[in-house]
Formats: structure tokens, C-alpha cells, sequence
């Protein structure tokens, strides 16, 4: 089992350089897994154009060649290029899948009785469609990939845990955003559950060697004995 770092992703606003609003587009950091005969797609946050760039420059793979893709949490910055992988299986955690629906169901219901615009109802339905389309995923995603829970920025975040021979590593999410809330032990604005938010991010310094963060590239967790 490998994986590799296909996009490094990026805040809208990165509130720890005080910067002003929306400064950018927002876009998770994408991971590529193979594990036997598995490829697996983690949070496709760039529209599917870039990330068909991306895959080709990073692993010389295309499109097709992905079997999996794994959303971490369904926010649009972590599935933005989702429909660029239709003949792949999608995954999300059942916990996400399940809180996101409600919300979306309940988002549908108050726009249809406040006959709000004909788009916003079509973006709902869209969102609807797509979280149908995603499977639970299993606690085993492959071979040596188990999902992790992370809950706290969303109701159902979850991580992958990749068990390598001499390290752990983690894709965090928005568990931890960037090495800045690393170093910090700061989470997320905006995040669900603050406190529960918070237990994560405690959690995951204390298993893993590498983090993936959600919005970053690859941390060496500095409070972990060398390898």
C-alpha cells in the first residue's frame, strides 16, 4: 500500500495569517491510495479538469484508472470534482451520510414551502443526488486503509488511517486544517462541535507520525519520536 499527495489544498480565508475575507477559492488536499488492486481518491476538492491534470503529473494515471473515491465530509470544498469519477464507487462515512441528509431533506422541505428561487431548490436536489449516490463506507476502505473518525468540524467528519511498516499515517481532514492549527492546537472556524472538534485534533497528535490535513500538505507530527 502507498499514497501520494495528488493536490495540496488551500483555505478561503486561512484565519491564523489574519488575512481579510475569501481571500481564494477553498479546496481540500486530494490523496491518492492504492492498496492491492484498490485506487482510491480522497476529498476531489478541484473541479475534474484539474484533478485529471493533477493525476497525470503525480502518479501518470487517468481518470479511469480510479476505482474508490472517499469523501472525508461532504462540504463542496472536499467533492468539488466528485462527478469526474462516475464509473468509480463513492464513499463517505454513514454518520456523515446520514446528518447531511437530514439537513438537506429539511433545507428541501423549508425551500419549497418558501417558494424560494428555482435554483436554490435545483442546488439542493443536486447536493440530494449526490449524497445518494455515495455508500457507507465500510470500517476497512482496503487493505491496510481504516476509516478514523474525526468528528467535530462536521457531525460525521472521518479520516483514513494508513497503517505503513514503520508509521502511521493519517489524512485528517478538517480535523486539522493546516500546520499553523497544528502547531497552534487550534480548530477549524466554524466547526460543528467545538469541543468534540477539539478531542480530535488531540486524538490524532497522539497516534499519528504523518498528518494529511485537510487544507495543507503533509506534516511530520513533531510531537512523535523520529523514524
Amino acid at each position: 500500500m502507498d499514497y501520494r499527495i495528488i493536490s495540496i489544498g488551500a483555505l478561503s480565508r486561512h484565519e491564523l495569517w489574519n488575512e481579510a475575507p475569501a481571500s481564494r477559492s477553498a479546496h481540500s488536499t486530494c490523496t491518492l491510495i492504492r492498496s492491492g488492486k484498490q485506487v482510491i481518491l480522497v476529498d476531489p476538492g478541484l473541479p475534474g479538469s484539474i484533478l485529471e491534470a493533477r493525476l497525470a503529473e503525480r502518479a501518470g494515471l487517468k481518470i479511469s484508472a480510479i476505482t474508490d473515491v472517499f469523501l472525508t465530509n461532504f462540504r463542496p470544498s472536499h467533492r468539488r470534482g466528485l462527478e469526474a469519477f462516475p464509473k468509480a464507487s463513492w464513499f463517505i462515512s454513514q454518520a456523515e451520510r446520514e446528518t447531511v441528509g437530514q439537513h438537506l431533506v429539511s433545507q428541501f422541505q423549508q425551500a419549497s414551502d418558501e417558494e424560494l428561487d428555482a435554483q436554490v431548490l435545483d442546488t439542493i436536489k443536486e447536493d440530494i443526488a449526490l449524497l445518494q449516490r455515495c455508500k457507507p463506507a465500510p470500517d476497512q476502505l482496503a487493505q491496510g486503509v481504516d476509516l478514523f473518525p474525526v468528528n467535530g468540524f462536521t457531525p460525521g467528519t472521518t479520516g483514513l488511517l494508513l497503517a505503513l511498516p514503520h508509521s502511521t499515517v493519517l489524512i485528517a481532514s478538517d480535523a486539522i486544517a493546516t500546520e499553523e492549527h497544528l502547531d497552534q492546537g487550534r480548530v477549524l472556524r466554524g466547526a460543528y462541535d467545538i469541543e468534540q472538534a477539539k478531542e480530535s485534533l488531540m486524538e490524532i497528535v497522539e497516534i499519528a507520525d504523518v498528518i494529511i490535513p485537510g487544507h495543507d500538505n503533509t506534516l511530520i507530527n513533531r510531537t512523535k519520536r523520529p523514524f
